[in-house]
């Protein structure tokens, strides 16, 4: 059986690509949702903990948070989070 890590990009590469392609749409990241994505580029794998939080709340919040985020990439990396969940 696979683990998350052999079937889903590390989450702190994602996160690397959210942040660049959120900048390039000129509006930044939105402040709510500018800890968490922080946060997720510290992690490889949603099984993980960042101090007293567990990734996957991590994720949740960060999806909570992003509606600003949008357009093609957007959907596909937030689906990309999703499916991790």
């Amino acid at each position: 059986m696979a683990t998350n890590q052999e079937t889903h990009r590390p989450i702190y590469k994602i996160a690397k690509e959210i942040q660049q392609i959120w900048s390039k749409q000129g509006r930044g990241v939105n402040y709510a949702a500018k800890p968490y994505l922080d946060a997720m580029r510290s992690l490889n794998s949603i099984d993980q903990d960042y101090g007293a939080d567990d990734a996957r709340s991590i994720v949740r919040y960060f999806l909570s948070n992003a509606s600003s985020f949008k357009g093609e990439d957007a959907r596909r990396l937030k689906a990309e989070l999703k499916a991790m969940l």
